[in-house]
């Protein structure tokens, strides 16, 4: 299992090299590219941001081997994630509106510190620390992927004036490169927990001194600036009669409900099934960033002008790719016949789905979903997500540890087959919509979504 992570690890960054290499000699410069004050802007972003992100890509691939490390059961373990969960459900639900509220430089700063204070919690072996630790992850979690972004987009468009059309370039680039840090994370945190001998703690305690950069970047190079006021509970009410009204948002809703919290049961198991083989779990983690790389740089090439695949045909494609995976899995982790090479590959696949599902589906997301009613449509949407992988937790917690594993694979490959028929539920309810087409004199690029 050691070299076949590493193998995997070559091989995988080879191709993303080489896709990139080809991605890079075809793309075409634009003039926000040449523009300098433009450039001094995204940079002031981008040291922030990146920073943010190897902060939270480091703490990826030993969380559930630090918890084993404190000799806290599985099902104890499956609690904290619990909690995680809760929690995200908790603050996604209002993050906007703190956002909005407190200010977005303000709310960056204080993801640096809850952020940095849930890592200092790893260094206890106390469960309760533990448990508000992964709690304030949550909030830091929805601070980042909320006051950042807006941050952004409000000074891009009315501080400095720029043209809407260069904000897609400066997402764009910004997925390409969380990417790059996640790979280079899990090497970093492999270099520190097992090559350096630190333990899995070590990873968190790295994290530390980039959060605190991210306080003292955003604290002196951003100015502050705040969001509309907006009820909670009328954004709430917009966006489930939005959910309710058009029946191509509510089978969007089920896609999502479904294939993510698949992925964050995946997130929770890969490191049990995985570790007692013996492989360095930041190269795998390394592995499945990179696998992930490989399936947004498939996504880019499919729906060029060469390919001309359409986002649709995509998701079907991803939801199918993980339901084969799961499949895979309940297989390779039967008791007493494990096959760790085998749900190594089956882990790798469904990373790669993810590259091409994330794309795709913001990508329809934004067509179907009207712009006012994103924010309370999506509120909606997490609520089953996180309650479905609550839920796969919850049955973790009271099955036995060898049956119960193979017995959630088998639970998530008919979520994805439910996921599935909801595929072509919309397939065919869209298939007709030109609106959902990339146009063909144009290639596509969407920003991927760390999930893992």
């Amino acid at each position: 299992m050691f070299f076949t992570a590493y193998v995997a690890f070559v091989v995988l960054l080879a191709i993303c090299l080489g896709l990139e290499f080809s991605a890079c000699r075809s793309r075409l410069t634009g003039s926000a590219c040449t523009n300098p004050a433009f450039l001094r802007f995204q940079l002031d972003y981008y040291q922030v941001y990146f920073l943010a992100l190897a902060a939270d890509w480091l703490q990826g691939p030993y969380l559930y081997k630090l918890y084993q490390h404190y000799h806290f059961l599985e099902g104890q373990i499956a609690i904290i994630y619990v909690c995680g969960f809760a929690s995200s459900v908790l603050f996604g639900l209002v993050s906007t509106s703190l956002v909005d509220w407190l200010g977005r430089k303000k709310s960056c700063i204080l993801f640096s510190l809850t952020y940095s204070i849930c890592c200092l919690t790893k260094l206890s072996w106390d469960y309760f620390v533990l448990v508000v630790g992964r709690i304030l992850g949550g909030l830091s979690t929805a601070l980042l992927f909320s006051a950042f972004e807006a941050w952004y987009v409000h000074e891009h468009l009315e501080r400095h004036d720029f043209p809407a059309e260069w904000i897609p370039a400066t997402f764009a680039r910004a997925a390409f490169w969380n990417n790059v840090i996640a790979v280079g994370a899990g090497v970093a945190a492999n270099l520190f927990a097992e090559w350096a001998g630190l333990g899995p703690v070590a990873p968190f305690m790295v994290s530390i001194p980039f959060l605190a950069l991210v306080g003292i970047f955003a604290m002196k190079n951003w100015e502050e600036n705040y969001g509309k006021k907006r009820a909670l509970s009328k954004t709430c009410t917009d966006g489930l009669k939005c959910l309710l009204s058009d029946r191509r948002v509510l089978l969007l809703g089920i896609i999502q409900a479904l294939f993510e919290s698949v992925i964050y049961i995946f997130i929770f198991l890969w490191t049990p099934v995985l570790d007692p083989h013996g492989p360095p779990l930041g190269i795998v983690f390394s592995s499945f960033m990179a696998a992930s790389m490989v399936g947004s740089s498939l996504y880019r090439i499919a729906t060029s002008k060469r390919y001309h695949l359409q986002p649709m045909h995509i998701l079907s494609l991803s939801v199918l790719m993980v339901f084969f995976s799961l499949f895979m899995l309940t297989f390779s982790t039967n008791p007493g016949q494990e096959n760790p090479s085998e749900s190594f590959l089956a882990f790798l696949l469904i990373e790669l789905s993810c590259g091409l599902y994330f794309p795709a589906m913001g990508f329809l997301r934004r067509k179907v979903i009207p712009e006012k009613d994103q924010a309370g449509v999506l509120n909606w949407f997490r609520v089953p997500l996180n309650l479905l992988a609550c839920l796969g937790m919850l049955i973790l917690h009271d099955s036995d540890y060898k049956t119960g594993t193979r017995n959630m694979f088998t639970i998530c490959s008919v979520m994805m087959v439910m996921a599935l028929l909801a595929v072509v539920s919309l397939f065919t309810v869209v298939r007709n919509n030109a609106e959902l087409r990339v146009p063909p004199l144009q290639g596509h690029t969407e920003p991927s979504s760390p999930e893992l």
